[in-house]
């Protein structure tokens, strides 16, 4: 038997980029840390917010490559000479991935209260009519 891919149907023809960025996010395996919601809050804006507490400004560290987005965190260790009766707060490097759909730009990023915010806008597409010139087989 046979695997049939998208790029591989007949009506979906270029499409091989598409089914690309579907396998690279399903193989991310982002863990469940840090939390994070996705909301709309426009019609064409959006909001990513990342619980980062303990992270400061400086530990974070946000790129954009080939339409992913990703974010990463990495805590410097205390210098100094503390002693712990228990330690709950995680002091742990993360990576979180999102995919951007074409024409998703990211706006801008705030750090506030613990959370991150990422701000991401989305363009409406040009409509592009392309007339074909059907040629005849004189010369």
């Amino acid at each position: 038997m046979t695997k049939l891919t998208l790029g591989a149907h007949p009506y979906l023809l270029g499409f091989d980029q598409l089914e690309r960025l579907v396998e690279r996010t399903a193989k991310s395996g982002n863990e469940g840390y840090p939390p994070y919601n996705i909301e709309q809050t426009s019609e064409t804006s959006y909001r990513i917010t990342l619980a980062v507490a303990g992270f400061r400004e400086g530990d974070l560290d946000i790129t954009v490559e080939d339409r992913q987005l990703v974010i990463r965190g990495a805590q410097a260790e205390e210098a100094g000479d503390r002693v712990y009766l228990h330690r709950g707060i995680a002091a742990r490097q993360f990576q979180r991935s999102f995919v951007l759909a074409e024409g998703v730009e990211v706006e801008a990023a705030q750090l506030e209260n613990g959370l991150l915010h990422v701000d991401l806008r989305r363009s409406a597409p040009e409509t592009v009519l392309q007339r074909i010139e059907i040629k005849t087989g004189e010369a």
